[in-house]
């Protein structure tokens, strides 16, 4: 065992087309290089998607992580490189459950000194504790492996990314700009469709037709207080001339023309939606519920979800196992180190660009999805009788890869939330978990709590010992 873990997930490289362009490959590359630098009794563990293999339609088995291969020679012999020095492992998540399925990835990546281990989830010793490792695609019932080691046994997850972000990468040559890839940082996807509409309007929509839509756009907010003020003149509690004929407008000229021609054209377009909004509800309510008796839509069911069913397998494990001192998953691509009492629950984040949605400051307009990276790496090791779980963000070149209309009606997105740099915590200190949540998945933390034992006895492949080290 190791004496210091470093974790990083959700690399996702690869992809059809532009999907294999790597954002951040010059801060990988330095990233391993100054773990090969350091050297010394250290792991460096991937908990999971290191390769986006679902993302490809075009090739199948093996041959996926040998394009991977090909398009970034220069980071596989980083690996190389770094693999030398300190140990290298890799778990599959559900991005790249090839892994998982075929025992020729575990000699192929053994060529570039990465160990692959295909197990759901692995332990490590830190001190007198124990590290429990997943990526935690288990925990999400739209991308949780019903068999895991079968290539055909694959979740709805699969068959969403095949059909959107695959496909993506394969149109992506099409779009005005290279907008299009960035579909995978889209988070949760029922935010796709959103972000379809912000990109149609800021970068696929004819100049000419946007300058038409945007007045009438900015000018809607203005045509509803038009129309309610009118109403109040009609009525006698505001003077006439206030609204209607008001001599200050008036005096505009033309462009008071203009002005009352675009309160018209809004005027008529609020009509029409009034007309329609009825009727339209009606068929919306009767489409969704002939959808769900088809099966077509599945009630209930999100392909976004918050840290809650994670948190709950958290909670599992260290009820289930005293000696657990940290859980550490990804998955989620959202970054964060929780403390109950003793112990603490790690989400390694995502190295992808981050998009977040921001509002305009004119409510009307679509709104924009502010693009940032937030690279980051966990360090966990022993000091004494203690275990230390240290956060740190690598600096990244924040290119704002932004329209200027974007730049120019976008708000400033809020700042990211804070994570603790660095947590203490004594192992044979007490469990304090935080009330229960609402909605508890009660069957999911049976579930975590029936395998620990065939998980905790499979651990001890990722227990290697010396002479599982040797590198070919």
């Amino acid at each position: 065992m190791a004496s210091e873990y470093v974790f990083i997930s959700d690399l996702h490289m690869g992809g059809d087309e532009q999907l294999t362009a790597l954002d951040f490959e010059d801060e990988l590359c330095d990233f391993l290089a100054d773990l090969e630098a350091r050297g010394g009794d250290v792991e460096l563990i991937v908990n999971g998607d290191a390769f986006g293999l679902w993302e490809y339609a075009e090739v199948t088995g093996p041959a996926k992580l040998e394009r991977v291969i090909d398009d970034h020679p220069r980071v596989f012999e980083q690996l190389r490189a770094t693999g030398s020095e300190i140990d290298v492992t890799l778990i599959p998540g559900n991005h790249d459950y090839d892994l998982a399925c075929y025992d020729a990835h575990v000699d192929r990546l053994a060529e570039f000194n990465v160990s692959l281990e295909q197990e759901v989830a692995i332990t490590r010793e830190v001190g007198d504790a124990r590290i429990w490792i997943e990526h935690g695609q288990q925990h999400d019932a739209n991308n949780r492996l019903p068999d895991w080691g079968n290539p055909d046994a694959l979740p709805v997850g699969y068959f969403v990314v095949q059909r959107i972000v695959a496909a993506a990468g394969r149109y992506s040559g099409r779009a005005r700009g290279d907008w299009l890839r960035d579909i995978q940082s889209v988070a949760p996807m029922e935010e796709i469709p959103r972000w379809l509409l912000s990109n149609y309007f800021y970068r696929e929509m004819s100049p000419y037709l946007r300058a038409v839509v945007v007045p009438l756009l900015l000018f809607f907010n203005l045509t509803l207080v038009y129309l309610f003020g009118t109403v109040l003149e009609t009525v006698g509690i505001l003077p006439a001339q206030f609204f209607t004929d008001n001599p200050v407008v008036n005096a505009l000229g033309v462009a008071a023309y203009v002005l009352e021609l675009i309160v018209a054209i809004n005027l008529v377009i609020i009509a029409i939606l009034l007309l329609l909004a009825i009727p339209l509800w009606f068929f919306r309510r009767d489409l969704k519920r002939t959808l769900e008796r088809f099966g077509v839509l599945l009630s209930g069911v999100r392909v976004g979800q918050g840290d809650e069913p994670f948190l709950n397998a958290a909670r599992a494990v260290f009820e289930a196992n005293p000696d657990v001192a940290v859980f550490v998953y990804g998955h989620t691509h959202r970054a964060s180190v929780t403390e109950w009492g003793d112990r603490v629950v790690v989400n390694t984040g995502t190295w992808l660009k981050k998009l977040r949605h921001v509002e305009t400051w004119f409510s009307r307009l679509p709104g924009v999805y502010y693009p940032s990276f937030r690279l980051n790496y966990v360090r966990i090791f022993a000091d004494g009788d203690r275990v230390v779980v240290e956060y740190e963000e690598i600096d990244a070149e924040q290119s704002i890869d932004l329209t200027r209309f974007q730049r120019l009606v976008a708000r400033r997105p809020p700042e990211p939330t804070s994570i603790p740099t660095r947590t203490v915590i004594d192992p044979d200190g007490p469990l304090e978990l935080p009330a229960a949540e609402s909605g508890r998945d009660a069957d999911l933390e049976q579930r975590v709590a029936a395998s620990n034992t065939d998980a905790a006895a499979g651990s001890s492949a990722g227990e290697r010992g010396d002479d599982e080290r040797d590198r070919p």
